[in-house]
């Protein structure tokens, strides 16, 4: 079973429905350490050593946050920007990530229609999210296609708790899949037949 680190990241996590149901859908889950940054540092003061520690410990590192101007919260960049160290995580001597998971877990208010070049943002999430994939990349880890949660505002009781079970089934999954190749078959992780067998 691969170990899975949920870096979660939501500067008003009580204010969200669905980010709520996500993570509660989780809680229990062997295996799986949710790791609140805005709860752990409030005052952004990051434990470099500690979250070196904690990525060491596990195989499969989860992204999770809302989608803040096209980007994460701040707490989760300065995470980036410090955790992530030159001849630690990446340059000549950096390999302590090589061969781990990576995978971006976001919500956003706006639906899926307005991300393309049709759309008001005129991108793709997948083209917003390329910054987190290199940033896998650099560090020698394989980056997964994003769990996404759209249209968040509008969602009813039924497709939050949809979405909840969703994340559920794909935790589960990342836990247990060994040929991670085989998850890159869409856009999003939601998508995979993988994911959609595992709920039905």
């Amino acid at each position: 079973m691969a170990r899975v680190l949920i870096l979660f990241a939501h500067p008003k996590f009580e204010r969200s429905r669905i980010n709520k149901a996500l993570i509660s859908s989780i809680d229990q889950t062997s295996d799986v350490t949710i790791h609140d940054l805005y709860e752990k540092y409030p005052d952004f003061n990051i434990d470099i050593d500690k979250e070196k520690k904690l990525l060491e410990e596990h195989d499969v590192v989860v992204w999770h946050h809302p989608f803040y101007w096209y980007s994460c919260p701040p707490l989760l960049k300065q995470w980036i920007d410090l955790v992530l160290e030159y001849n630690w995580a990446y340059g000549p001597k950096g390999n302590a990530l090589l061969g781990k998971r990576a995978i971006s877990v976001i919500t956003t208010g706006g639906k899926e229609e307005v991300y393309c070049r049709e759309g008001k943002n005129n991108y793709s999430i997948n083209e917003f999210l390329r910054p987190f994939e290199q940033t896998a990349t650099l560090c020698g880890m394989f980056y997964l296609p994003p769990f996404t949660v759209t249209g968040t505002y509008t969602l009813t009781d039924d497709e939050v708790e949809n979405y909840a079970q969703q994340y559920k089934a794909a935790i589960k999954l990342l836990c247990e899949e060994e040929d991670f190749h085989a998850l890159n078959q869409a856009d999003f992780l939601n998508n995979i037949p993988q994911l959609k067998t595992a709920i039905s």
